[in-house]
């Protein structure tokens, strides 16, 4: 089939915590043999944040990494009806904004392609009055990340289909990477965001860390003054923003990592856990959580990862991952079989070929992954 993806940066994942998933189903459709066209605005505010701060060559460098995958960048006058003439789904990523949805919806009202939306933030609970600006009548349904996210969408209205697709590892590019030795002892990889959850990383992160001496580092972008100061003084490392699919190489040169959620998700959002553990899994580092409710089951706790409910039970964990290597281990294996059996690119794939299925899609490939 022909799918024409609309996302806010295929090519840059700056402050854009979604793009390990987005390429890496983009990638699966391509494997499997069907035409996908990725489209994001020319200069978005992500790319154009990235090549501001590191250049044009890490563009270049994207494509090593994501040789299958090229993006059409598109102006606000993009004539839609001739870039999705001959399409057969649609999949249009939240982050777009709201005359770009619309527009697509209208055109769909005219068209025989099937329209999905796909939500993966936390606005339908905290922004709903930007959220309801969007249009979605003529959409054939929301892909939500979540149950709660997309229950929103059915008792509000919005949509009269909506279907929850997890997000999940793209295991091709994030996979174990074997390491002579470890360069410190702990890793995080996360945005500071919006002071979303400010207290979680000094009570989960940075006070555990100082109470052990770890030698740590910490890799993301907009860090305020104040958070860098707070990281120097811990003695923890700011390795400013990395390359999400660096992010295997990074794992492998450290002894754990943390999941800190942001406080929405927590608070509000339970089952959902976002990208970050299925990173961490994937590539096989033990991984120690802040408390989130995986009320989905997604994940098997004290197996696949171990939860802590305050400081002193983080360092707790923290003492127990450096100090005995079987349970280490363990972990690990554990955690990397489970996305294996589970959570994958391509078991999301599948999930939305049975939504195709039920759409009507035409041109439905039904073959395997061949890469």
């Amino acid at each position: 089939m022909h799918v024409a993806l609309f996302y806010h940066s295929l090519l840059s994942d700056w402050n854009h915590g979604n793009a390990h998933f987005l390429r890496g189903v983009a990638t699966e459709l391509i494997s499997r043999g069907n035409t996908v066209s990725i489209y994001e605005p020319r200069n978005g505010w992500s790319l154009s944040n990235l090549v501001k701060e590191h250049g044009d060559k890490v563009v270049d460098e994207f494509y090593e990494y994501y040789p299958l995958l090229r993006s059409i960048p598109y102006d606000k006058d993009v004539d839609l009806k001739k870039s999705l003439k001959d399409v057969d789904l649609v999949i249009v990523h939240e982050w777009n904004d709201h005359q770009l949805v619309n527009a697509i919806g209208e055109l769909r009202s005219k068209s025989h392609f099937r329209l999905l939306f796909h939500d993966t933030h936390h606005r339908a609970v905290t922004e709903r009055e930007s959220m309801e600006q969007y249009n979605l009548a003529n959409y054939d349904g929301v892909l939500a990340y979540g149950n709660v996210i997309r229950d929103i969408y059915l008792k509000e209205g919005w949509v009269d289909n909506a279907w929850t697709w997890h997000e999940a590892a793209d295991t091709r590019v994030f996979k174990p990477i074997s390491s002579e030795s470890f360069e410190g002892d702990l890793v995080w990889i996360g945005n500071w965001g919006d002071d979303e959850r400010t207290k979680e990383l000094f009570t989960f992160l940075i006070e555990p860390v100082v109470e052990l001496r770890l030698k740590a580092k910490v890799y993301g972008v907009r860090y305020p003054d104040h958070a860098k100061k707070a990281l120097k003084q811990a003695g923890i490392e700011y390795g400013g923003w990395l390359p999400n699919y660096k992010a295997p190489e990074v794992f492998s040169r450290f002894r754990f990592t943390v999941h800190v959620p942001r406080g929405p998700y927590v608070r509000s959002l339970p089952g959902i856990p976002t990208i970050r553990p299925f990173e961490a899994m994937a590539c096989g580092i033990p991984l120690l959580s802040s408390p989130w409710n995986d009320s989905e089951h997604l994940f098997t706790p004290g197996k696949d990862f171990l939860y802590a409910e305050s400081t002193s039970k983080m360092i707790e964990q923290m003492q127990l991952i450096m100090e005995d290597d079987a349970t280490a281990s363990n972990l690990s294996q554990h955690a990397l079989n489970t996305i294996h059996e589970r959570h994958t690119c391509a078991h999301r794939v599948d999930e939305l070929y049975t939504i195709c299925e039920e759409l009507g899609v035409r041109n439905l490939f039904k073959q395997n992954s061949f890469i």
